[in-house]
């Protein structure tokens, strides 16, 4: 696991805690910040409670982390990809691909600085080409955009899932504090 990785797996662990099971969460029982559907889907096979630190760190690292290919955003915007990784614990892995893909659309001037892409969630080859465009483009201020841009898109999503479902209101005031701006 690089340095980055490291960092950003560390910071998610310093605001997630242990072991929670709030009846009010569809996420359901977690540990760590990972949810029993994912712990399975990883293999894991023992109770939630008893899930330690070094299996959180691993799932984090493979689910979260190498699948989700914020290595390839880490060579571009180190803090970029811990907010996609943060994010990414918190709302799925897919949702910050969204984010950022979508938001390096809005950046790029109708396509004249480089070419959309499809913001289909997966970080893969074209993202890449587009984020690195972006890059040159806009230099080390614009990884301060882009996470300005990105939080900003977190909160929206925060805000309509508790229009829509009440019972997430609880949640509402520890999401902003706790995942906004801390990149």
């Amino acid at each position: 696991m690089n340095e980055h990785a490291r960092k950003a797996i560390s910071a998610t662990l310093g605001h997630e805690g242990g072991y929670v099971f709030d009846r009010d969460d569809p996420g359901g029982e977690t540990n760590w910040g990972i949810t029993k559907a994912v712990a399975v889907s990883a293999g894991y096979n023992k109770p939630m409670r008893d899930m330690t630190r070094d299996e959180a760190i691993d799932i984090y690292y493979e689910y979260y982390w190498k699948r989700v290919g914020l290595d390839m955003v880490a060579g571009v915007y180190p803090r970029v990809a811990n907010e996609m990784f943060d994010t990414g614990v918190n709302m799925g892995q897919a949702i910050p691909v969204r984010f950022l893909q979508r938001a390096l659309n809005l950046l790029n001037n109708r396509g004249t600085a480089y070419g959309d892409i499809v913001a289909d969630g997966r970080f893969g080859p074209a993202s890449h080409r587009a984020l690195r465009s972006f890059a040159e483009l806009r230099g080390t201020r614009g990884e301060e955009v882009l996470i300005r841009i990105l939080d900003a898109f977190q909160g929206e999503r925060y805000a309509t899932i508790c229009e829509r479902r009440e019972l997430s209101e609880k949640f509402f005031y520890g999401w902003i504090d706790k995942r906004l701006g801390n990149a």
